[in-house]
Order: structure tokens, then C-alpha cells, then sequence
């Protein structure tokens, strides 16, 4: 008899914890995260980052490989049913993607960000992490020191996970997915603004403060997204960048507050949630504003 009951109360608290989690993440997000009006072009006051060598182009795309980028779709596959999009981590990065990036690069003045579209260079991140004097020596070798020796042991190029490294100034991309890559962008521009730049990258390990740059990072991309005239962009912005935004509350809480499955799926399906209902709106939304933006102005 008591197990029941003690099987019931644990089942009573896992419905109550649920149901807030999910309550609580559908609010934040459908709040709306998005930077508006948007601002071009990074915070002043950052500290100078990494130029590109002369001739050296700002992006480049790995070789394509059949057997590793085969090998990376299927070890993708967890990251594309969570976010529910084949294109994550498909490690084929097509133009679209590469184009809305150069763009946003451009227009955020970020020229010397370097891109990695799928490709893998250890040589090239070793060189830059040396090189990028922005950051200060004691952060670049010893977390830089091993963001390197990560991104060198355990090749992305297989184990995909779009990504900013603040160490050396480089964006990868593995997704083939535009809102994906702005997000990576919006770190990038969140750091070029930033003077303390290796104590800001440390800071992510503190419990729950990668929630915002996170945070910083969706709203930058979305914003921008919401400030171009393409609202079909914007609309599946939503739909892949509220989840995600969701994993990171929900892996927030299941790593330091409490280590369950459930807790991590709170914050992903009120994300998936949040997103589809926000993309719902777009087309209202913007109706609405070029009405405005056309009304007579009435003294």
C-alpha cells in the first residue's frame, strides 16, 4: 500500500512539474525574444578582433566526402528529430544558407569572422587561436587550449553541432539550415562586442548563464530575420530556433537542477509549441505593420 501511494504521489509530482515546466517555457518564449528595432553592427566598446590574412577568403567549405558526411548525417540524427528538421547537422550546407550568413556578416560589419561551412582544419583553428591577441593569453591557452583540442579529437565534421568558438573568432556550420547559421552569427556579433572576451567564454560553465548569450543570440537572429522583407524566413526561423532555445533551458535544469529525461523535454516541447505558434503569426504581424507604415499620419 505504500508503494502505491508513494507511486502515486510521484506521479502526481512529475504531472504538477510538467505541466509548470511546460507553462512556464511556452510563456517565456512566446513573450517574444526578438531584437526590435534591430541594430546593426556590434555593441562599441569591444575589444579589436582576429583580421584575415591578406587574400584570405572569409569563408570556406570543406571537400566533400561521401563516407564521413554520410557518417555524420546518421550520427546527426538525435539532433534532427529533437529540432524536428532534416537539414540539422546534414554536414551538405547549400547556398541559401551561405548567402544569408555572408550577408548578415557584412551588414553587421563582422568582415573578419571566419566561416567554416562543414569543413575541418585543425591547422587553420590552431593557427587562429595563436594569432588572436583579442582574447587574453591566459584564457587562449587554457580554454582556448582545449576548445582546440576538442574541435582537433573529436572532428565536428562528424559529430556536427553548429557552433561559434570565441577563441578563434571562427563560426562552423554543419546545418543547412539559415536561422542556424544566423544564430551562430548573433554569437559572433555578441562577442565582437565584448572587451573581456575569454572571461565572458568562461562564464559559460557558470550554472544557467549560457542562458544568456543564448538568449542574446535567438533574439539577434530573429530580429534581424524580422527586418528583412522575407517573412517566410522569419516564420521557419521560429520553428527551428524557439525549440532550440528550448533545449537550453531544458538542459539547464536537468544538469544542475535535476537530472531526468523529462525535465530536458519540458523545455524542447513548449518549444516546438512556442515556435509553431509564433510562426503563426508572422504574416498577420507584418500585414499589420505595413498598415501602419502606410496610415495617414492625422494632426
Amino acid at each position: 500500500m505504500k508503494i502505491v501511494q508513494s507511486l502515486e504521489v510521484s506521479r502526481c509530482t512529475f504531472s504538477k512539474g510538467w505541466n509548470l515546466a511546460v507553462a512556464g517555457v511556452v510563456l517565456v518564449l512566446a513573450q517574444g525574444c526578438a531584437t526590435v528595432p534591430y541594430h546593426y553592427g556590434a555593441r562599441p566598446g569591444g575589444g579589436a578582433g582576429l583580421p584575415l590574412r591578406p587574400g584570405e577568403e572569409q569563408v570556406e567549405r570543406g571537400k566533400p566526402n561521401a563516407l564521413i558526411d554520410g557518417v555524420g548525417w546518421v550520427v546527426g540524427i538525435p539532433s534532427k528529430v529533437i529540432l524536428w528538421n532534416i537539414r540539422v547537422d546534414n554536414h551538405s550546407i547549400g547556398t541559401n544558407t551561405e548567402a544569408s550568413l555572408q550577408t548578415y556578416l557584412q551588414r553587421n560589419s563582422l568582415t573578419n569572422v571566419k566561416v567554416r561551412l562543414n569543413q575541418y582544419a585543425p591547422g587553420g583553428e590552431w593557427s587562429r587561436l595563436f594569432r588572436n591577441t583579442s582574447v587574453g593569453w591566459g584564457w587562449r591557452y587554457t580554454l582556448g587550449l582545449f576548445s582546440c583540442l576538442y574541435y582537433t579529437l573529436l572532428p565536428q565534421r562528424i559529430f556536427g553541432g553548429d557552433n561559434y568558438n570565441a577563441f578563434t573568432d571562427t563560426i562552423s556550420i554543419y546545418s543547412d539550415v539559415p536561422a542556424v547559421a544566423l544564430h551562430e552569427g548573433g554569437h559572433a556579433k555578441d562577442f565582437a562586442g565584448r572587451t573581456w572576451k575569454g572571461t565572458y567564454a568562461f562564464a559559460y560553465a557558470l550554472p544557467f548563464f549560457a542562458l544568456y548569450p543564448e538568449t542574446l543570440a535567438t533574439g539577434d537572429a530573429v530580429g534581424y530575420l524580422r527586418d528583412q522583407p522575407d517573412g517566410e524566413a522569419e516564420r521557419r526561423a521560429y520553428h527551428v530556433l524557439y525549440p532550440a532555445y528550448g533545449t537550453y533551458i531544458g538542459g539547464s535544469f536537468s544538469e544542475y537542477v535535476a537530472p531526468y529525461t523529462w525535465v530536458y523535454l519540458a523545455g524542447v516541447i513548449p518549444g516546438h509549441i512556442a515556435g509553431r505558434w509564433k510562426g503563426s503569426t508572422v504574416e498577420e504581424r507584418r500585414e499589420k505593420e505595413d498598415a501602419g507604415a502606410l496610415a495617414p499620419v492625422v494632426e
